[in-house]
């Protein structure tokens, strides 16, 4: 990770216009705001090197001095190195990590037509076989996650973004952890991740659960979401989602039902599988029949 403070005994100014001219001096020309988390600043950013070539980015800002010790001590760097080692065309693309005092400042590629969640709320629900190619898309980015032993443990529509020619780019890794411990063992998650409307029922109910099954139950929210525009559970209440999670009380939009095809239900059963043991894993996902039958999948772009 770059640093750019100026030296080691030198005063970390903090206010907003000496980032900023901090920033311009490596080439970085910040924008407005474009969203904010509990700890995190997402702005919008520009670069250019010195040949004059320019680059539209987005910009997460983490100011550890306002973070709680456990996000800075275990969260925050698990996520570093986790963004340090993946590289795949269907995640986002970092670009930089540069730090300044207590702020990082991670610089990634713009998605200019936002997330899922935004477009679907504007457009209503994505004809099949967009939802197909989007779906397969996922799958395979959680796919390589997975087999880097790697878990989201916070997929949902605002996590997955849309690039300037509309292809999927998986976001935020802020709750990612390995899924091995150093000496190959098969680790279970024990911490609450994400939203709840999300969430499996075995991290709802608060068991120590295996995350790459939990990341599939939430790929089977995000696909039912994308082709009915409404959630599959209400998260109002906790144990009556559970209840209806455990019970698959779930239910196609009746004016829809007849245009989504017995597969891409079939698809969305398999991974709303109350019990994880019989749950698909994303293996068996890619090669299901619904995926299968898309001839050629557009290639995902930068």
């Amino acid at each position: 990770m770059s640093k750019f403070n100026s030296s080691s005994g030198s005063r970390q100014l903090s206010t907003r216009s000496s980032d900023v001219d901090a920033l311009a001096q490596r080439g970085y020309n910040v924008g407005h705001k474009i969203g904010e988390g509990s700890y995190a600043t997402v702005i919008t950013a520009g670069y250019s090197d010195d040949t004059g070539t320019g680059v539209n980015l987005a910009c997460k800002i983490i100011d550890k001095a306002k973070a709680p010790t456990d996000f800075v001590n275990k969260f925050f760097p698990r996520e570093l190195e986790i963004l340090t080692k993946i590289d795949h065309s269907n995640i986002i693309q970092i670009h930089s990590i540069l730090q300044r005092g207590p702020k990082i400042f991670i610089f990634m590629r713009y998605a200019e037509n936002g997330d899922l969640l935004s477009h679907i709320k504007k457009t209503g629900p994505i004809e099949e076989k967009q939802a197909r190619i989007w779906f397969l898309q996922m799958a395979k980015a959680l796919k390589y996650l997975h087999s880097l032993d790697i878990a989201h443990r916070d997929l949902k529509c605002e996590n997955i973004l849309l690039s300037k020619r509309l292809n999927i780019k998986l976001a935020d890794f802020g709750f990612a952890r390995y899924c091995r411990d150093d000496s190959g063992r098969e680790m279970k998650s024990e911490t609450y991740c994400g939203s709840a409307a999300y969430a499996a029922p075995e991290v709802v109910c608060g068991r120590p659960y295996d995350p790459k099954l939990a990341d599939a139950w939430s790929l089977g929210v995000i696909l039912f979401i994308m082709m009915n525009a409404k959630m599959p559970f209400d998260d109002s209440n906790l144990a009556k989602l559970l209840e209806d999670q455990r019970n698959r009380k779930f239910a196609f939009r009746r004016k829809l039902q007849d245009s989504i095809s017995a597969q891409a239900k079939a698809t969305v059963s398999v991974l709303l599988e109350p019990d994880a043991n019989a749950r698909w894993n994303l293996r068996e996902i890619i090669n299901c029949a619904w995926l299968r039958s898309i001839e050629d999948s557009p290639p995902a772009t930068p």
